[in-house]
């Protein structure tokens, strides 16, 4: 009885400070569509964290227990930084959809603030909830305190980090917070969003669960370690203006890109068969759960005449009789082997611009067109150091991966379905007789993948050494804050694998000299 009148107590303190707090976005922009987004989406997240905790939950001799002699190998503990780092990213995402809908009380609309409370309410459980999960497993992890609380430079994190999510999460005012919207949700209407109600019945039965027992424990055992090491500091350092910035633009840019339609067409005139196309586009969903700045990439196939062009090449044209073409024909070659790939690469999309990129998307391995695929907010183009001939035969294997499905469980170890940096890599693998390029390759989740970031990188560390695979041809640089892309020099991209996934809060204006400036070139 004690403890039960002490919650409320909580509860309604709790419900007179969330009456007081400044709002985020303005109640006017909640719309009925905007929360079956948000609610997808915080779906999404919540699956990214139970994904990510199954995981770690399988894979123990990762996270070496206490008591082990034997300390862990440098693959492990990479394995366990990657899974701690995705932790944190939909974690963060999280917190700004939750952020967003904080005033979710001044909505007159009573659906509407219903709907609205259903968002926030679900982001809220789900950062608990599997917080208190993956606390829990990380109490066996031996290293877990050493090798978390090291700074996290493409998250925009200090060092401590992993302290101050203990701090967050293992704290009289986190559960303070779950007690008061448990009443909330008992009073309030749900506003005809029941269909979430699943997801949000799981995750608040799984935090009385755990907090019957170990969330308790936990919390006591680290509280005198966790104010030591934070001096009650902020959880996550960047949160507060990811969380007001982030509202601000979701509205204002939807649908909009920093990259124009101008520089988008004097690219084109840039671009060969075979081309590499490194791609940001900030606000994406699709962005949380991968490491680092550079989120996407495509392959440059041209157009049927640029194809022919290019490959008017007489080392091509051998290649092609040793292949059974005497004509020396590439488009006919690639006609015979993949028929109906070739005929979907010579179709155009819904503004009639022709196709000539093939990309692995949400929808598969699917032709574009440069305008499409290149409107985004960040763009550079690598272009391998290989002979006609090799490219002809990765664009040839390209073709060959047209059609398949995306692989949403990330693995490179089949070809049944193909990320977009797994196409890439398997255009270009090298083979016996076959030079290609050699990505490199990290684990996430368990398994073995070549994250888009990985080929900055790798090109940064090979610049100017006998080993260099590309060349830069063209980097445009996005600038949220004054709206505009702008051509940067080499030594600027360089850099680019070393952003923070949040870098457009910390990026500086744009140089003065391009200030303003909208040019592809």
């Amino acid at each position: 009885m004690k403890n039960r009148l002490s919650i409320n107590v909580y509860a309604v303190f709790f419900l007179a400070l969330m009456a007081l707090s400044a709002s985020v976005v303005s109640a006017s922009a909640i719309t009925h569509s905007r929360i079956e987004t948000d609610l997808a989406a915080v779906s999404q997240l919540r699956s990214g964290l139970k994904n990510t905790l199954d995981y770690i939950v399988a894979t123990p001799e990762v996270f070496h227990a206490e008591g082990q002699e034997e300390l862990p190998g440098r693959d492990d503990k990479n394995a366990a930084r990657g899974a701690w780092k995705r932790i944190l990213d939909f974690t963060l995402a999280l917190e700004v959809i939750e952020d967003d809908y904080r005033d979710f009380r001044d909505i007159e609309d009573q659906s509407l603030r219903g709907g609205a409370f259903q968002v926030f309410y679900g982001a809220f459980l789900a950062q608990y909830r599997f917080a208190l999960e993956f606390l829990h497993e990380m109490e066996h992890c031996s290293y877990a305190d050493t090798v978390f609380n090291e700074a996290q430079p493409d998250l925009g994190l200090p060092e401590r980090a992993f302290a101050g999510y203990k701090f967050r999460f293992l704290n009289i005012a986190i559960a303070t917070e779950f007690a008061a919207l448990n009443v909330i949700d008992r009073l309030d209407d749900h506003g005809g969003f029941a269909g979430y109600r699943g997801l949000v019945d799981a995750d608040r039965s799984a935090i009385w669960q755990i907090g019957k027992g170990k969330g308790e424990a936990m919390t006591l055992k680290n509280a005198r370690k966790i104010v030591a090491d934070t001096g009650f500091g902020a959880w996550l350092p960047v949160q507060k203006s990811v969380s007001r910035t982030m509202g601000r633009i979701k509205v204002r840019r939807q649908g909009e890109n920093l990259i124009t339609d101008e520089q988008v067409r004097r690219l084109a005139g840039k671009l060969e068969p075979g081309d590499i196309l490194l791609e940001r586009r900030e606000w994406y969903m699709s962005n949380v759960g991968l490491p680092g700045f550079w989120t996407h990439v495509a392959l440059y196939v041209g157009t049927p005449e640029e194809r022919e062009a290019f490959f008017a090449d007489p080392d091509v044209s051998d290649w092609l009789r040793r292949m059974g073409r005497e004509g020396g024909d590439f488009g006919g070659l690639l006609k015979d082997r993949y028929p109906e790939a070739f005929r979907n690469s010579e179709g155009t999309d819904e503004k009639g611009h022709r196709f000539n990129v093939l990309e692995a998307i949400e929808e598969g391995v699917t032709f574009t067109a440069l305008e499409k695929s290149a409107a985004a907010d960040s763009l550079a183009v690598l272009r391998p150091r290989l002979s006609r001939v090799e490219k002809a035969i990765a664009v040839m294997r390209a073709f060959g991966y047209a059609g398949r499905p995306y692989d949403f469980n990330f693995d490179f170890l089949t070809d049944a379905a193909l990320v977009c940096s797994e196409l890439i890599f398997k255009a270009y693998e090298p083979a016996n007789g076959y030079q290609g390029l050699s990505f490199p390759q990290t684990r996430i989740a368990g398994r073995l993948v070549t994250p888009p970031n990985e080929l900055a990188g790798q090109f940064d560390a090979q610049w100017g050494t006998e080993a260099q695979q590309t060349d830069l041809v063209v980097f445009l640089d996005g600038f949220e804050s004054e709206n505009l892309a702008v051509t940067r020099p080499l030594e600027v991209f360089r850099e680019t694998w070393k952003r923070p996934k949040w870098h457009i809060f910390v990026q500086e204006d744009a140089p003065k000299k391009v200030r303003g400036k909208n040019e592809g070139s």
